[in-house]
């Protein structure tokens, strides 16, 4: 039977809690001493902190590592579809730590979804859990077989798709997030590709220091979803 990989303890006690499966269990003796909320699930098998280093493959286990049903992917089209959506859509972002960053702050703004492609894009894995916090239990996540035909396919007067990118046609304040709309972000260091970039609708940018560059991929969309979250009042 396949099953996944999570540990730290916030991505374990929030598979707990999520949709999945736990099938199996295993804490340290610290932990299993500590953590009240370990009885929701499996019974706890207690482990040596070696064995759960060795399973986890990381040290960054905090104590709790846990094997779950496999994850599952959302639709892409039944997210978009839904009234007054807000998606962030990743291009091409490989870093898993990333990517869980991106999720978490999804999840806290609010958002309907996170869109990633299938191909050069970190998918979910214990990393990913870990750095979320556990927020991949509760936030749906979609992979498309091409970014560019999804956008394309599913922006309307509806929903707008708008690219983030440094020299946006205008600056996220000046710009109504208000409605339906598909956030776009670049993969580290390559930014929004030209092909899934002209499929926008629009471009904005982040104003920035003069001392400022860029911002990390994460940063980028915590910013820009939670000032499309205040607009949504």
């Amino acid at each position: 039977m396949s099953r996944d990989l999570v540990y730290g303890r916030n991505a374990v006690r929030e598979a707990l809690r999520g949709h999945r499966d736990v099938l199996e269990l295993w804490a340290g003796e610290r932990a299993a001493a500590a953590l009240e909320w370990l009885s929701e699930g499996p019974r706890a098998q207690v482990r040596r902190e070696k064995e759960l280093t060795e399973a986890a493959g990381t040290p960054d286990h905090q104590g709790v590592v846990a094997w779950c049903a496999p994850y599952v992917y959302a639709d892409a089209w039944e997210l978009a579809s839904r009234p007054s959506p807000l998606l962030c859509c990743l291009d091409q972002v490989t870093d898993p730590r990333n990517l869980g960053a991106v999720v978490r702050s999804a999840a806290g703004a609010g958002a309907t979804g996170v869109i990633v492609p299938e191909h050069r894009a970190a998918r979910v894995t214990p990393a990913v859990c870990r750095s979320s916090a556990g927020a991949v239990e509760h936030l749906p996540l979609a992979v498309v077989p091409n970014l560019a035909r999804y956008l394309a396919d599913v922006k309307s007067n509806d929903l707008w798709v708008y690219a983030a990118v440094a020299d946006g046609h205008r600056s996220l304040w000046e710009t109504d997030l208000s409605g339906g709309v598909a956030l776009v972000l670049g993969g580290e260091g390559r930014g929004v590709r030209p092909l899934v970039l002209r499929t926008c609708d629009a471009t904005l940018s982040i104003p920035l220091a003069a001392s400022v560059e860029s911002l990390n991929v994460s940063v980028a969309a915590a910013v820009l979803l939670y000032e499309a979250r205040r607009q949504r009042g």
